[in-house]
């Protein structure tokens, strides 16, 4: 394989993480967010959900789901252009200093790289080089200085809609079982039967994005979600008791 198409092939495989990161983010919340829902209607009824009604959940439960998946969607994109807006306005004040004080400027990048390892000497003939080149200066200096990442190949827009999608039909199902079913004790086990099986897909997923320990990241997954499921259930059982 050629260098170029081993670039593509890395570039193609980060785009792919990235907007798995976006999948489990929203995927995530989509399902604790609707089946809060589903555990909060159950726990108020002193008979089971059956009392309150399956048209009911689905009722609020819909409206919750559409308007937490818009809200969690912009927020996703609002985000990605304020860290761009971020990075940018960081660089060019970077670009600024290298040019007004280029001794300040090396010195802390040739500590920099004796941090990062680099014998003085080499740390010294590198630090001369990059300040011929004051872009590739200034790149560096926002990685290992500030911590900041060039976002310029992430897409705003993208990563919420994305979000978006996740959130809804993640979190779309836990209220399956009332679309197909009548509204009774069984239907809710059904639910709950659901969004354990979305759990841990959704941590299969984020297994795939990471790979740490599949043990770790389905444990994970649904161990949070289990527990805002239960104080949901605990919440709705006491106000509705």
């Amino acid at each position: 394989m050629d260098w170029q198409a081993h670039r593509r092939e890395a570039h193609a495989l980060g785009q792919t993480q990235e907007f798995l990161k976006q999948i489990v983010y929203g995927g995530n919340d989509g399902i604790v967010t609707t089946f809060a829902i589903v555990a909060g209607f159950a726990g108020a009824a002193a008979d089971g959900v059956a009392q309150i009604g399956g048209l009911a959940v689905l009722v609020f439960g819909l409206a919750n789901l559409f308007a937490d998946a818009v809200s969690m969607g912009l927020g996703e994109f609002l985000s990605a252009r304020s860290q761009h807006d971020l990075y940018r306005s960081r660089r060019e004040s970077e670009l600024r200093e290298i040019q007004q004080n280029p001794e300040q400027e090396r010195m802390e990048l040739f500590e920099i790289l004796r941090q990062r390892g680099l014998p003085a000497g080499e740390a010294d003939t590198t630090t001369a080089i990059l300040s011929r080149h004051p872009r590739i200066m200034a790149d560096l200096m926002m990685t290992y200085e500030f911590g900041m990442q060039d976002p310029d190949e992430d897409s705003p827009a993208l990563n919420g809609l994305f979000t978006f999608l996740s959130f809804v039909v993640f979190g779309a199902i836990p209220l399956v079982p009332y679309f197909l079913l009548d509204p009774t004790d069984t239907t809710f086990a059904l639910s709950v039967m659901a969004t354990f099986c979305a759990l841990i897909g959704l941590g299969l997923l984020r297994w795939s994005a990471t790979r740490e320990r599949i043990a770790r990241s389905v444990g994970e997954t649904v161990l949070v979600g289990t527990v805002c499921a239960v104080v949901a259930f605990m919440v709705g059982l006491i106000v509705g008791g």
